[in-house]
């Protein structure tokens, strides 16, 4: 008796599952052909971008090569490549460019890259910081010592991977406005912190006992 109800509970599930794909069959298929196709198409997608990376990061290469012909090619050359790039590469290329310039004693022209490069919301926030700080450091001989400061702090906060960096730079600008107190503040801060590296550390301490017999 058990064998037949479960034959007539089969035959129900069967016209069941019959009724139910004649319903929504068609929608089913084209869900599962969607599926496949996006599958497919993401595939096709990571492997472009996967080329499109290769060929830019060979083009990159391509262009830094070209220093070899001098300061001035060298710098066509990364800007060029930047202008078209993936926003990562293109950082990559102008913080070379920079480079280029700084060693052609073109600090303001360095900073202007830099500029560019820490206003640029697509690059990495890591690579805008970097780009403030090295834009302050070619400001910081002549630059408002005030203004470059406030653009460093939130460079020097906890968690920054140039706090340090920042720190010391406050503490030179401090210094060359005048204030000390401020300077020998910072720089024993600096010579304090265990987290600093050691040459941060032994240059803030001497600094900070140097204006400390002021």
């Amino acid at each position: 008796m058990s064998d037949i109800f479960r034959e007539v509970d089969e035959d129900l599930r069967r016209d069941r599952a019959e009724h139910l794909f004649k319903k929504y069959g068609g929608a089913m298929i084209a869900a599962a052909v969607l599926v496949v196709a996006g599958t497919g198409g993401y595939s096709y997608w990571r492997h472009w971008q996967q080329q499109k990376r290769y060929d830019q990061t060979a083009a990159l290469v391509t262009a830094i090569s070209q220093t070899a012909q001098g300061p001035e090619k060298g710098v066509d050359a990364l800007a060029a490549f930047a202008g078209s790039a993936d926003p990562s590469l293109a950082a990559i290329a102008q913080f070379n460019a920079a480079a280029l310039l700084i060693r052609e004693g073109k600090p303001a022209d360095a900073a202007t890259i830099y500029d560019r490069i820490a206003a640029n919301g697509a690059v990495a926030p890591s690579y805008r910081d970097l780009a403030t700080l090295l834009a302050v450091m070619q400001r910081a001989d002549s630059g408002d010592a005030a203004q470059l400061s406030a653009t460093l702090q939130p460079l020097t906060a906890e968690g920054s991977p140039w706090r340090f960096t920042a720190r010391e730079l406050m503490a030179m600008l401090a210094a060359r406005a005048g204030d000390t107190d401020k300077a020998r503040t910072l720089y024993k801060q600096l010579a304090d912190d265990s987290q600093a590296p050691a040459g941060v550390r032994t240059r803030a301490a001497d600094l900070a006992s140097l204006y400390g017999k002021g």
